[in-house]
């Protein structure tokens, strides 16, 4: 089949582990004729928002890459909110997909990729969702001027050719059909997800990082991960780690810690269990999922909450819908019953515990967090 995956409302960055990355390279595998039309927008070599240059290229992921510049005749900073693209009609005339998917909601060319699909029924355009209250229409001006007054209508007008809209998290259906107003029957859950290893994979790569890090299988290592900022809580959480005196317990932290550094660092050097292993490639953080047992995301949400249950790691994770979603037993949900503290005390007096919790977390990704199963939900692989 011939699918054309449309980052015009988002970032597309090459070699990157975003659902934009992991759903194209699965459509790849199995067998498809790929194509990537996307925005300029993307990250540098330090990781910080940039604009490229735009091109027709192999990406990194396996498919080919068509990158679009805004058109003309806007503000840059308005053009950036208009998401409107020249030649769009163009490219999937050329390349007739038999299916799209259009990866956020917030775009003006939904109503180009809509007069397609009315112009060629037999297309399957889908629409993914990533927008919740937490990250959008946050403020009165970006939600009543922005989104209630020009991304829902363009949305709304598509609906009659969109076979489903695709939301990552319970939060993102309740934006999808609250806020957006699509009907619920138009609305499936479509997680971020990661990839399941099989045992030998595994366990070589948890063997290969705790053996680099000197950790013995009996020893419970916990991970917190990402851009670290002050509402990610990561003092709390190593003050809690410091205040359980447990050698069976081991803290790692990946990436980078923007906010309270100074508290952070002091509270990492007084503790020789905790061990700061800066910023990650997707790869890699893959590679300490694997060897890590708990994964730690004390508020907000993160997709790597998904990979970490894919790398088979219990968690430890904020009280919010999506973290509800993801909850089988597997862990702690961190709210007003049980504190970070609760949560380390009891990792450190059952450790046996851990390892039934995190075959919860496995048996739950398998049926549900695989992105080969769910890139299979758009389109079966090709025949042989």
């Amino acid at each position: 089949m011939k699918i054309v995956h449309l980052c015009l409302s988002c970032f597309y960055i090459d070699g990157y582990g975003y659902q934009e990355n992991h759903l194209p390279a699965q459509h790849v595998k199995d067998g498809h004729q790929v194509t990537i039309i996307a925005s300029t927008e993307s990250f540098d070599a330090e990781r910080k928002p940039c604009y490229v240059e735009p091109a027709d290229y192999l990406g990194t992921d396996g498919a080919r890459v068509i990158r679009l510049p805004y058109r003309a005749g806007l503000p840059a900073t308005l053009a950036r909110k208009v998401r409107a693209y020249p030649g769009v009609r163009r490219w999937l005339e050329e390349l007739k997909p038999d299916v799209i998917l259009f990866h956020g909601m917030c775009a003006w060319e939904l109503l180009t990729v809509a007069r397609y699909a009315r112009a060629h029924p037999d297309v399957q355009l889908y629409v993914d969702c990533h927008e919740d209250f937490n990250n959008s229409a946050r403020g009165w001006v970006s939600r009543q001027l922005l989104h209630a007054s020009f991304y829902r209508p363009i949305l709304r007008s598509v609906l009659d050719v969109v076979r489903r809209v695709l939301c990552i998290t319970v939060e993102s259906i309740q934006f999808a059909t609250d806020f957006y107003r699509v009907p619920r029957s138009q609305v499936d859950l479509f997680p971020l997800a990661g990839h399941i290893h099989d045992d030998a994979d595994y366990h070589a790569r948890r063997h290969q990082v705790r053996q680099a890090h000197g950790v013995a299988e009996a020893e419970i290592v916990i991970v917190q991960s990402g851009k670290i900022t002050a509402n990610k809580l990561l003092p709390d959480a190593l003050r809690a780690f410091v205040g359980t005196p447990s050698e069976h317990l081991r803290f790692w932290i990946v990436g980078t810690i923007v906010d309270d550094a100074e508290s952070c660092e002091a509270l990492i050097a007084s503790d020789p269990r905790i061990r700061f292993l800066g910023w990650k490639s997707p790869q890699e953080l893959e590679d300490v999922l694997c060897a890590a047992d708990v994964f730690l995301q004390p508020s907000g949400q993160t997709a790597t909450t998904q990979t970490s249950m894919c790398c088979r790691c219990a968690l430890v994770v904020s009280d919010v819908p999506s973290h509800r979603a993801l909850f089988v037993n597997n862990g702690f949900l961190i709210n007003s019953q049980t504190s970070l503290s609760d949560a380390m005390q009891a990792l450190a007096r059952a450790p046996q515990q851990v390892e039934e919790m995190k075959q919860r977390s496995l048996a739950f990704a398998r049926q549900n967090l695989d992105y080969t199963e769910l890139a299979r939900r758009l389109a079966p692989p090709a025949s042989p």
